[in-house]
């Protein structure tokens, strides 16, 4: 397989032998890949700084696909994270290494990754990115929460009754009674629509999604999440 020019974003880097990077990519029309940057790691190599997360790159690389190798990179545009949403942007590379399969990928998902990012890096506008990006991530995954204006039963969901979300199943009246995270109808449209219009609504949201996730992440935490620990303090700052 020889790929030219390819749009992508780096997820992810780890040193590989001596001189080279181990380099996780979401690459537009081959999902994510790995490639190795030979020789990256070195100090007169034009990669050093450029394989960094969350910039846009046009990338080349040939190779069999259990492990490529690169054959070049090129800017196309620049990083504009910092504070917060340099953080969460770590969070939102974490979620696609753990929950994408390499060399699946999904139609329009690299647009909603880039999307994510312009929403990150928009100060106060953090936790709305991170949902709306949650949400529609599962929903390209074929994990889609199945929210709309209905729950369960059929019935129109009412912004001011309580409801309880059950894992692959849906929104259920809560007094119906049984298992499921307790969340106000009024969290569940507001997530459906993509808009959060409260302090309230945020939290439950994220409450909500932390939820759904762990289920298909599995027991190992994230370890982006202790990137939201104040050093020497032991506070836990607002985590995704």
């Amino acid at each position: 397989m020889r790929v030219q020019l390819e749009p992508a974003y780096v997820l992810h880097r780890r040193p590989y032998r001596e001189t080279s990077l181990l380099v996780e990519t979401l690459a537009r029309g081959y999902g994510r890949v790995a490639v190795v940057a030979r020789g990256a790691r070195a100090e007169r190599s034009p990669l050093r700084g450029l394989l960094q997360p969350f910039r846009p790159l046009l990338v080349s690389w040939s190779g069999r696909q259990d492990l490529m190798t690169l054959n070049g990179a090129e800017p196309a545009g620049v990083c504009a994270l910092s504070g917060r949403g340099l953080l969460a942007g770590f969070y939102v590379n974490e979620l696609l290494t753990r929950l994408l399969a390499r060399h699946d990928p999904h139609a329009g998902l690299f647009e909603i990754y880039a999307q994510a990012l312009a929403g990150l890096g928009c100060r106060g506008a953090e936790e709305q990115a991170l949902r709306v990006f949650e949400r529609r991530l599962l929903e390209v995954l074929g994990y889609g929460l199945g929210l709309g204006d209905t729950d369960t039963t059929g019935a129109r969901i009412e912004p001011d009754r309580a409801y309880r979300y059950r894992l692959e199943a849906g929104a259920v009246p809560a007094d119906a009674g049984g298992a499921g995270l307790p969340v106000r109808g009024a969290t569940l449209l507001a997530l459906a629509s993509g808009q959060l219009p409260d302090r309230e609504t945020s939290r439950e949201a994220k409450y909500l999604m932390r939820y759904v996730l762990q289920y298909y992440l599995g027991t190992r935490p994230l370890e982006s999440r202790a990137l939201f620990i104040r050093p020497g303090s032991g506070t836990v700052e607002t985590q995704p």
